[in-house]
């Protein structure tokens, strides 16, 4: 009996087959063999479902227009889909809508037609943050290492909060030497309790050691723990690019500005805080470190207040 379905496609060059393959492993396609070596240029991709449609000519189904095609793909969303392909400058070979159905073809790499179909109904209902700074406080921590970099990011993450609606007073950019001094520049802001989010700039490059992950791992774990034990949101603005021309191209080139998109982030979920929790749960959750810490030793807190006066 039937054990599998496989329908199997070549391509002409080893560039069409690897723009091919990582174009579906953009489009959420998995892998099933290993990587091919050498010359066996051969990859196995399984989907969640896998379907066989049989069909009659004349039945006005929209996925018969599909028929003449290497390939039909269901996709969740096909509007983001076609975005997505049309981006990557793929042909559009035909377009076609029906209620809230949709169904266009491409040719991807190598020549092969793919038809991509599904619904474009409405967003479910639910609870998001606008793009709405109005009356909100921001924190901007910014490393000065890298600086040709991270001023272009801060350049962009205050152009995002001025077009969003924040005024200039309701900014604080706190500049410290480096990536790593960033999580504890940002906490520090998060508990004063006076910001409605935190954004992160920083700019770290690959160099010859070990040096890069360490720095990259810790910021990124320490940006993280302060989001969530503050309850305040912290948008990550931290380029790690391998050299420099990647980072310049995400710092306003082709790559858009990732300090803008990390302002945006932060406008909306500092609403979407306010929605879900209101705007007092990092105060709250600065009372409770603050009771915790209290239940130390009296007399040493005294000494050590004695002290600090005396200086």
């Amino acid at each position: 009996m039937v054990n599998a379905i496989h329908i199997g496609r070549s391509v002409n060059t080893s560039a069409e087959f690897k723009a091919l393959v990582e174009l579906l492993k953009t489009l959420g396609l998995e892998s099933e063999s290993a990587p091919p070596v050498g010359k066996n240029r051969t990859l196995t991709f399984v989907a969640p479902a896998g379907k066989l449609s049989l069909g009659s000519k004349g039945g006005g189904n929209l996925r018969g227009r599909a028929e003449g095609t290497d390939l039909l793909l269901e996709v969740t969303d096909p509007d983001s889909t076609y975005a997505l392909l049309e981006k990557r400058g793929l042909k559009l070979i035909a377009d076609h809508h029906e209620g809230t159905s949709r169904l266009f073809v491409v040719e991807l790499p190598g020549g092969i037609k793919a038809a991509f179909f599904g619904a474009s109904g409405p967003i479910a209902p639910g609870i998001a943050g606008n793009l709405d700074a109005r009356g909100l406080r921001f924190g901007v921590v910014v490393s000065r290492f890298n600086a040709f970099i991270t001023e272009r990011l801060l350049a962009g993450a205050l152009d995002g909060l001025r077009r969003t609606g924040a005024r200039e007073k309701e900014i604080e950019v706190v500049r410290v030497p480096g990536s790593f001094e960033i999580p504890a520049a940002a906490r520090t802001l998060a508990e004063a309790g006076g910001v409605d989010a935190v954004i992160c700039l920083g700019c770290l490059l690959r160099g010859e050691t070990l040096h890069y992950e360490v720095i990259a791992n810790e910021v990124a774990r320490g940006i993280g723990q302060s989001a969530q034990e503050t309850g305040v949101p912290h948008a990550l603005g931290v380029l790690t690019c391998d050299t420099l021309e990647q980072a310049i191209d995400r710092a306003g080139l082709k790559s858009g500005n990732k300090g803008f998109e990390a302002a945006l982030s932060a406008v909306e979920m500092a609403r979407v805080k306010r929605a879900v929790g209101g705007s007092a749960s990092a105060k709250k959750a600065v009372a409770r470190r603050s009771q915790a810490s209290s239940k130390g030793t009296p007399q040493r807190r005294t000494q050590f207040r004695r002290r600090a006066d005396s200086r």
